[in-house]
C-alpha cells in the first residue's frame, strides 16, 4: 500500500513540474516585450515569478493582438497579458489589475492640435489605430457606425512601429497608444522629442493578464494569481519587479 501511495505522490509531482502555462500577446512593452530577452516586460516577470512557485512553467510568445484574443478564447493558448476587460469580456480575470493604463492621442512636436473631448473632432484628423485593439466603447462605436476613411488599421505584431513611421512620415496625423507604451517604443526608436501627447481618449483603465473561458485550468490558475499578488506585495517582489520597468507600484 505505501509503495502504491508513494508512486501516486511521484505522479502527480511529476505532472505538476511537467505542467506549463502558454501566454500571447502582441509587444506590449513595459507590460510585455521581446521573448527571451533579458526584461521581457514587467507581466511577463510576474507570471513566471508567481508560476514558478507551483512549478508550473511560463511560455510566453507574440501574436497579432486579434490573433491572440481569438485562438486563447478557443483554448488554444491559457492567457493573454495587458488586457483591458472590455478586450475579452468572457475571459477569466484575477481580483487584482496589473497595472493603469493611460491611452492618449499623439502628434507631431509641431502640431497644435488638442483632443476637445468630442468625436465629431477627429472626422477632420488622419488617425491610425492597431487592429482588435479595444479603445472606448464611443471611440469603437464611432469607427464601426461613421465614414472611417481618416481611420487608418496596422495590425501584426510591429502594428505600433507602423503606426509611429506613418506618423513622422505625414501619412498620418494623430496615433492612439498606450502612455507607457508609446514613451518606451519613442525612446528605443531615439525620436522621443518629436512626438507628443494630444489629450488623453479616456479615464485611466486597468491592466490585466486574463485566461481562457475554454479550458477548466483557467480557474486554478487565476486562483494561483490572486493569493500570490498579495504575496509578492508584501514581500516586495513586486516592487522590484516594477521598478526594473520604472513602474509604480499600485494599491492591492
Amino acid at each position: 500500500m505505501r509503495n502504491a501511495i508513494l508512486l501516486l505522490i511521484l505522479l502527480s509531482t511529476s505532472t505538476m513540474a511537467s505542467q506549463t502555462l502558454t501566454i500571447v500577446a502582441d509587444e506590449w512593452y513595459p507590460m510585455n516585450g521581446v521573448p527571451g530577452n533579458s526584461k521581457p516586460g514587467y507581466m511577463i516577470e510576474l507570471a513566471k515569478a508567481i508560476f514558478s512557485r507551483h512549478n508550473i512553467t511560463v511560455e510566453y510568445s507574440l501574436l497579432p493582438w486579434k490573433r491572440a484574443v481569438k485562438q486563447t478564447r478557443s483554448g488554444a493558448y491559457n492567457c493573454v497579458v495587458g488586457a483591458y476587460k472590455s478586450d475579452a469580456p468572457d475571459f477569466i480575470f484575477p481580483d487584482q489589475h496589473w497595472g493603469i493604463d493611460t491611452p492618449m492621442f499623439f502628434v507631431k512636436k509641431s502640431d497644435n492640435w488638442l483632443y476637445s473631448g468630442e468625436l465629431s473632432s477627429l472626422k477632420k484628423r488622419k488617425i491610425g489605430i492597431i487592429t482588435g485593439y479595444n479603445y472606448t466603447d464611443d471611440f469603437d462605436n464611432y469607427i464601426k457606425n461613421k465614414d472611417t476613411t481618416h481611420i487608418q488599421f496596422s495590425h501584426g505584431t510591429t502594428a505600433l512601429e507602423t503606426n509611429i513611421k506613418k506618423l513622422t512620415k505625414g501619412r498620418i496625423d494623430t496615433l492612439i497608444e498606450s502612455t507607457y507604451v508609446l514613451d518606451a517604443k519613442l525612446k528605443k526608436m531615439g525620436i522621443a522629442d518629436t512626438i507628443k501627447k494630444a489629450g488623453s481618449i479616456t479615464q485611466p483603465l486597468e491592466m490585466y493578464i486574463a485566461c481562457t473561458p475554454a479550458l477548466p485550468s483557467s480557474k486554478a490558475f487565476i486562483n494561483i494569481i490572486n493569493k500570490e499578488m498579495t504575496n509578492m506585495k508584501n514581500s516586495g517582489e513586486l516592487k522590484e519587479i516594477l521598478s526594473r520597468y520604472k513602474i509604480s507600484p499600485w494599491n492591492i
